[in-house]
């Protein structure tokens, strides 16, 4: 068995709705002098995905509703914040110290519904967790084994 071994892969550039992500990682993983081997394993963030998939929501668009006014005043939040936290909800598990814990339309139990705030594309939007993160870890995966000779990789969106 050989040991885990761990590679950063830099010089992916910011990505936008619309990017061919896989082709993304594929150079950036030839330009930091890596070959993809037969059962490599190829960790990308939600956050990347989600944003190449247009997974953003412009808040300035968004009218919260009189329940989401009610939750954000006990939470500090956003209004329309809490808006899209409740439009990507199934169910709230449990509400306390400014987090809503829920589970979103896949199944997942995640804080505020995995909505994201930080290093969005623009001021005013946030990034939604991708609307079914296997298929787009398959889609990856098939194009980066394609890119990389066919050979037998895995893909973990984390």
């Amino acid at each position: 068995m050989r040991p885990l071994t761990c590679y950063p892969i830099s010089g992916v550039p910011l990505v936008c709705p619309g990017d061919d992500l896989a082709a993304l990682l594929a150079r950036a993983i030839r330009n930091v002098g890596l070959t993809l081997e037969a059962r490599d394993v190829v960790a990308v963030c939600q956050k990347v995905v989600s944003k190449a998939e247009g997974r953003i929501v412009d808040l300035t668009a968004v009218a919260p509703s009189a329940f989401a006014s009610r939750i954000a005043a006990g939470t500090d939040k956003d209004p329309r914040i809490i808006e899209i936290i409740l439009r990507e909800t199934t169910r709230i598990v449990k509400m306390g110290d400014g987090h809503l814990i829920c589970e979103t339309g896949p199944g997942w139990i995640c804080a505020n519904a995995g909505i994201d705030e930080s290093n969005a594309v623009r001021a005013d939007s946030v990034t939604l967790l991708p609307l079914d993160a296997d298929a787009s870890a398959e889609g990856l995966r098939a194009a980066l084994s394609t890119d990389a000779g066919a050979v037998p990789i895995g893909v973990v969106i984390t």
